[in-house]
């Protein structure tokens, strides 16, 4: 299934970002969630079993959101971190999997 961003909102206060998709479901995602599971090869590696736990970024902030074509963004975090592109497809499968994730952590 193809799905595309509609809408997004970043909501400083409560440090969450909203993404509404074209499939009418809408996710509302921490920005510690968004750092931990950075779709980066810094977080993720360059291969399977090269991935690292990133701890203690519950305060982190988002201090800017680029465009990346017309299929993503690159969140500029406030701890440095500005290399992960989330897709459409990944921002979805976050939200889709949002309890998943934090449970397997």
């Amino acid at each position: 299934m193809v799905v595309h961003l509609t809408e997004i909102t970043i909501h400083k206060k409560s440090k969450t970002l909203e993404v509404e998709f074209s499939t009418g479901e809408r996710f509302v995602l921490s920005f510690e969630y968004l750092r931990v599971f950075s779709p980066s090869a810094e977080v993720r590696g360059h291969g399977k079993g090269q991935e690292k736990l990133v701890i203690n970024k519950q305060d982190v902030n988002i201090v800017a959101i680029e465009s990346v074509g017309n299929y993503g963004i690159k969140p500029v975090f406030d701890d440095g971190h500005n290399s992960g592109i989330f897709s459409w497809e990944t921002l979805y499968e976050l939200g889709v999997n949002y309890q998943k994730n934090w449970q397997e952590r």
